[in-house]
């Protein structure tokens, strides 16, 4: 049995976070730079913008972002791991809270109710999957609201099927507009529960943009939609042009006889995730 202390975990999700908050992924940028090269007029100068603001700040080493994000944290941990030292959930928001401070991150989560700030960028958004093994994998995904206020969950009939999927995939970017500061990423989840669902959609965002899930018919649905979305005409923020969306990324889980719950989480072009295997 492998020995983890909970200091290591709150050092390692510090530095992810510092990462994460200062640049692109490498495959949203290529992304990014692939939809340049088929644009023209004001998508093609919005998308040139989107670009020289990610190279200055990694240049200057400032936020690629103003809004640095609520901090969702997704920690693999495996099975033969004995964790010592502080409670997982409070390690994680010590990295959290360090990160922020150093890095001058703006600090975006408050109270719903009140909306009085806690002031550090804490509680991060903790999900926590056991697996087999010895290792304890953390990904670390600063989530902007412009576009999580865009995303929706919906519980469809079984007998809407495939064609219902695509278009509450193709729905949900069409009414988001250009309020989400496309080209867009979408994350995608398939069956599972209510909460499950949501779950599912927020690791699709966690995959490689342009990355292919392994089963072909969800594949397909990724393809597809992707189509669907660019062919809407919104554009790099909503200029027009012909890309909409830089990926869908679909996830699948099985779900009850009687139920086809969708979920839809919108990334904006910012996509910003990094992950580390202790």
């Amino acid at each position: 049995m492998k020995t983890v202390s909970t200091q290591e975990i709150s050092d390692c999700v510090y530095r992810l976070a510092r990462k994460a908050g200062l640049t692109l992924t490498d495959s949203c940028r290529d992304a990014l730079q692939a939809a340049q090269k088929t644009e023209s007029g004001a998508a093609e100068f919005a998308l040139s913008a989107l670009l020289e603001n990610e190279q200055t700040a990694r240049a200057e080493n400032m936020p690629v972002c103003q809004d640095t994000g609520m901090s969702v944290v997704l920690v693999e941990l495996g099975q033969d791991v004995r964790l010592t030292g502080a409670p997982l959930a409070e390690a994680v928001n010590d990295g959290v809270r360090r990160a922020y401070a150093d890095g001058n991150f703006r600090k975006s989560v408050c109270d719903p109710l009140t909306r009085v700030n806690t002031g550090d960028n804490t509680p991060a958004h903790l999900h926590v999957d056991l697996t087999t093994g010895e290792n304890v994998t953390i990904t670390f995904l600063p989530k902007g609201f412009g576009s999580e206020n865009m995303s929706r969950l919906y519980m469809l009939t079984p007998a809407e099927g495939r064609e219902g999927i695509l278009n509450a995939i193709t729905q949900t970017v069409k009414l988001a507009g250009s309020r989400p500061c496309p080209p867009v990423y979408v994350g995608v989840g398939i069956g599972g529960a209510f909460d499950g669902c949501a779950l599912l959609a927020k690791k699709a965002l966690t995959r490689e943009v342009g990355s292919r899930n392994p089963r072909r018919d969800v594949a397909q649905i990724e393809e597809e939609a992707l189509e669907r979305i660019n062919a809407l005409g919104i554009g790099a923020q909503g200029f027009g042009g012909k890309v909409t969306a830089i990926g869908v990324s679909c996830e699948i889980a099985p779900t009850h006889i009687a139920g086809l719950p969708v979920a839809v989480n919108i990334q904006c072009h910012c996509v910003r995730c990094e992950k580390e295997t202790l």
